[in-house]
């Protein structure tokens, strides 16, 4: 399940990154990030979001994310699909060992994905991994022989979860590779450029090169990892100079954008702020929701509230890569005037001159077009109730009240579950696979605007069975212009963060949250 918290070219960097300003790292460098959960090394589980780019550097998948957000070859050399997608056949290259010389073969692939799958479909347990969205994707994964891998596609004729014989299903083969033996040991070999020479919970982790990869060995020889409590303690690490660079998602770290001895590299999150709109609501006509949606003032959000460490996006997928749809960008603006419009149009207007627009209901009576706002916070985040507070600011401008309620994660999830709401501004981490059916599906697992299309549902079942990227991306260029035209719920941003460094590492145009060492293996000064 994607959970509620608190994807050819990407035309931009999100903040641009002038190498001119640091200069090129050397052979060793030293990394700032905040942990305190991790206390064992395990790829499949990994409980903290900066670890997975630790790990990333260490264990090897399938398939990579190019620049582009393209699925290219790494374990695997090349694949074909048959059957219309039904199944999907790996070729492995043959030269790939893990780090203490075994050979990497089928089988440790086929041990490693059904691990996953067993945690993820596994009844006794709350966490089933942070990789158990491969459980949607794929039935049964074998091998064919030492160096081949079949997988078959989940073919479920369930509304909730059908079919999945599609071109995402190559995102999903990014998961870890680690020796058949080894799938539930603590700190697993790797086939990745380094391996894990000192590991000392809550202190610090070391990584040396590889002897044993496939490629040639990296210029970086060794990267330390230092480990902090807070995001505060990260920051002030790096400011006292004990690192050399720093991962962060603190609006703390915006002061670091600009400096002579300092680069800043923008990385984009999974993280998808969302206003939702209960579309059972008597008051939230689809007029009404796009009204809504020509008021609220994203940039103004991200300047004044995020320190613009976030990037507007009108769809759930993240803008200037090859899924976006950019063409509908024009009714998204903001636009009073056609807000005032369309809320006259369904019937709203200021009666008695209160500045909140009324309406008579169809008992007679007179009724305020007043909302029920719910939020929450999330640890070490103590903004998103300024941006609802400013969202109502900004409403208030077109006649409608928000009576805004602080809560819980756990109490604002449970209003949604139940439909007892209007407004809420909540969170999605979005899957590595570019698949909105989750949110958009009648009936389905994270619509919680009850939102009801049997032509949007149509669209994400056969998105589902799309196994060419032409035609996967087609379906979601249809899928976006509905979205555009019902508007369900509002999509706001996506979270962004910092790489914070004294040195150029890399030479990645995206550089993506749980990838933040991308292509420091291959960077060469």
């Amino acid at each position: 399940m994607i959970r509620l918290i608190s994807f050819l070219l990407l035309a931009v960097l999100l903040l641009p990154i002038d190498p001119s300003s640091a200069e090129n790292v050397g052979t060793s460098i030293t990394i700032g990030i905040q942990s305190t959960k991790t206390l064992a090394i395990r790829p499949f589980e990994p409980l903290e979001r900066d670890i997975l780019s630790v790990y990333n550097v260490i264990y090897e998948s399938l398939v990579t994310i190019d620049d582009d957000y393209m699925p290219q070859g790494c374990i695997a050399q090349s694949w074909e699909e048959s059957g219309n997608g039904k199944y999907w056949t790996f070729h492995l290259r043959n030269d790939v060992r893990f780090s203490d010389g075994t050979p990497l073969t089928a089988a440790d692939v086929v041990a490693s994905a059904n691990y996953i799958l067993d945690r993820a479909k596994d009844e006794n347990i709350t966490d089933h991994g942070f990789y158990s969205n491969l459980k949607y994707f794929v039935k049964t994964i074998s091998a064919k022989d030492d160096y081949t891998v079949v997988v078959t596609a989940n073919s479920s004729k369930s509304t909730k979860q059908p079919t999945r014989t599609c071109f995402g299903l190559l995102y999903e083969m990014t998961f870890p590779i680690v020796p058949a033996s080894q799938v539930s040991s603590d700190s697993p070999p790797g086939s990745g450029p380094y391996v894990v020479s000192q590991f000392s919970a809550g202190d610090f982790m070391t990584l040396e090169v590889n002897p044993n990869w496939w490629k040639l060995p990296p210029f970086v020889r060794q990267i330390m990892i230092s480990f902090h409590d807070t995001q505060r303690a990260v920051i002030d690490s790096y400011e006292f100079n004990r690192v050399d660079a720093v991962f962060t998602r603190s609006t703390a770290g915006a002061q670091y954008k600009t400096g002579t001895l300092s680069v800043s590299m923008g990385y984009r999150t999974s993280q998808l702020d969302c206003l939702l709109t209960n579309n059972q609501s008597g008051e939230l006509t689809p007029e009404v929701r796009r009204a809504i949606r020509y008021v609220v003032d994203r940039q103004k959000i991200i300047s004044n509230i995020y320190s613009g460490m976030a990037v507007l996006t009108n769809f759930p997928f993240y803008p200037g890569t090859w899924m976006y749809n950019d063409s509908l960008d024009s009714q998204f603006t903001v636009n009073l005037d056609e807000a005032r419009r369309l809320l006259e149009q369904a019937g709203w207007e200021d009666t008695d001159d209160n500045g909140v627009l009324d309406r008579l209901n169809n008992e007679g009576k007179l009724r305020e077009l007043s909302l029920r706002f719910y939020v929450y916070e999330e640890p070490d985040n103590d903004v998103r109730l300024e941006a609802a507070n400013l969202i109502k600011e900004q409403l208030a401008q077109v006649g409608i009240e928000c009576r805004i309620e602080a809560m819980t994660y756990a109490n604002v999830r449970e209003k949604l579950s139940a439909g007892s709401f209007d407004l809420a501004l909540v969170s999605f981490s979005m899957d590595v696979c570019p698949d909105p059916g989750f949110l958009l599906m009648r009936g389905n697992t994270c619509n919680y605007v009850r939102y009801k299309s049997d032509r949007m549902t149509s669209l994400c079942h056969d998105l589902r069975k799309e196994y060419s990227q032409t035609g996967y991306r087609q379906k979601l260029m249809e899928i976006q212009a509905l979205f555009a035209e019902d508007c369900p719920f509002i999509c706001l941003y996506y979270r962004t963060g910092f790489v914070i460094t004294r040195y150029m590492y890399t030479t990645c145009r995206d550089v993506r949250e749980y990838e933040l060492l991308r292509g420091i293996s291959a960077f060469n000064p």
